[in-house]
């Protein structure tokens, strides 16, 4: 009998400067790491603005990446003008993720995008953005809820899941309720991705790697309806698992975890 393996999740930090003192700092989402724990993962908070050589040190040592929600993608990393509507990008940032997205791609390391993590997961390989739902997409839903803690629980619209997406055993299901807290979305899908969910009026609310041993992505933020819905829970333990196996194959080799 082994003890339980607590597997390394890389996690992205965005730098925030306090506007009273100007200090720098890095921060992420507390329901993120909560998620994270919960699953039985330990979080790495990776810095934005390292030295390219440490960041893929840090990187190595990780068994599985989350890329969390944030601000806007810089429209020049998928070959557009910047809408009126795009936020201030942070450069820094956008530069990480998407080169952790195409690391964790080649190496097939576990990798689950959210909201914006789910449009650098896109970008990153390819695809381009829708860059304001409200002024380039009809339609009577409303995906941009105000960013409270109320509206972040709310379960604002459905999404339906392609049946036989990876996305779909893990959730046991093809229909839920979910949040939305995104005013862009999935435009062009990349090269050689799966789209496996949308919301009833087409807007892209999923995609997924094909052939890696976790590589899915949601437009929602499931850390924010964790606690209570079974659904959510099983999309991070399974993305915990995957990253799990990734540690004990990395270090064993293939080896089964209850004969080790």
């Amino acid at each position: 009998m082994t003890s339980k393996l607590y597997p390394l999740i890389g996690l992205p930090t965005t730098k925030f400067t306090r506007p009273d003192n100007g200090l720098d700092y890095y921060f992420s989402y507390h329901r993120i790491v909560s998620a994270i724990v919960h699953a039985g993962g330990v979080p790495v908070l990776i810095p934005t603005d390292m030295p390219d050589e440490d960041t893929r040190a840090l990187y190595e040592t990780v068994d599985g990446l989350l890329l969390p929600g944030g601000g806007d993608v810089d429209p020049q990393f998928y070959g557009a003008e910047r809408h009126g509507a795009t936020q201030t990008p942070d450069l820094s940032r956008d530069v990480l993720e998407l080169k952790l997205v195409r690391w964790a791609v080649d190496d097939d390391l576990p990798l689950l995008g959210i909201c914006r993590g789910n449009q650098v997961v896109n970008v990153a390989l390819g695809g381009t953005l829708t860059q304001d739902i409200p002024s380039e997409v009809q339609t009577p839903i409303k995906h941009d809820m105000p960013n409270r803690p109320l509206e972040r629980v709310l379960r604002a619209h459905e999404v339906q899941v392609q049946p036989e997406s990876h996305l779909a055993r893990i959730l046991q299901g093809t229909r839920f309720p979910v949040n939305s807290l995104h005013h862009q979305a999935i435009q062009q899908p990349a090269p050689g991705v799966n789209v496996t969910a949308h919301a009833d009026d087409g807007v892209i609310e999923a995609l997924e790697v094909p052939n890696k041993r976790f590589a899915v992505s949601v437009q929602w933020h499931p850390e924010d309806l964790y606690l209570d819905d079974s659904a959510m829970q099983r999309l991070f333990q399974a993305f915990i698992e995957a990253a799990r196996q990734q540690h004990w194959e990395r270090v064993f080799g293939r080896v089964d975890e209850r004969t080790a």
